[in-house]
């Protein structure tokens, strides 16, 4: 069977985030029939594969593309989904790119919270006032863990995969704030619009995923 010839993407705008996940995104969108491929390095940004048009964006940058109808769909970490507060469809989890986002100290740290440090303020501020805690969120780019060694917060919330990070910087996972995995999205109005197209592809991820 050949999945690409039963229904027709072209048309669709897709926002794939840079890296590792554009890769494993790009593998199972093909396999949904899908003719995207991975394309040779270079620094272009945008891409036209068989009629479907591909951005490569920032992770963070993929839910405002397709909120703001952009881009028709994309596929992002649920992480950043559930940070950006944007509101799109998401039918999908796509099961790869599995991580947590975690209350991390120094090894053997104790004491209140005074300030948190985190790339995520809005899901730590979630966190803490569900934990009834009234600690200052800071917000960081990049080496998080930093804020932690140089006393500039007294935990952070940060994505863990293995933990040897961690491990090597004498730190520790407190709690699991949340668990994260790749979603395919899909911008709501494009749904209606382009339901020829996405329907059956969300139909296919289901097939792929589950």
């Amino acid at each position: 069977m050949n999945p690409a010839a039963e229904f027709s993407a072209a048309g669709l705008t897709l926002a794939l985030p840079k890296g590792r996940i554009f890769e494993e995104a790009v593998d199972l969108l093909s396999k949904a029939g899908l003719p995207l491929y991975l394309p040779e390095k270079s620094r272009a940004l945008r891409f036209e594969m068989g009629g479907v048009q591909v951005l490569e964006l920032r992770n963070q940058d993929v839910p405002v593309y397709v909120d703001l109808g952009v881009a028709d769909a994309g596929v992002v970490g649920k992480d950043v989904l559930a940070e950006s507060g944007r509101s799109v469809y998401e039918p999908v989890d796509l099961k790869f790119s599995a991580c947590r986002l975690s209350l991390i100290r120094e090894v053997g740290a104790h004491g209140p919270l005074g300030r948190v440090a985190s790339k995520y303020p809005r899901l730590t501020r979630q966190y803490l006032a569900e934990k009834g805690l009234s600690a200052e969120v800071v917000k960081l780019s990049g080496n998080i863990e930093l804020a932690c060694l140089t006393g500039l917060a007294d935990a952070v919330v940060d994505l863990v995969q293995t933990g040897s990070t961690l491990v090597a910087n004498n730190l520790e996972e407190r709690d699991v704030v949340m668990r994260s995995t790749a979603r395919f999205v899909v911008n709501r109005t494009a749904l209606k619009l382009k339901r020829a197209a996405l329907r059956p592809l969300i139909a296919r991820l289901r097939e792929l995923t589950e």
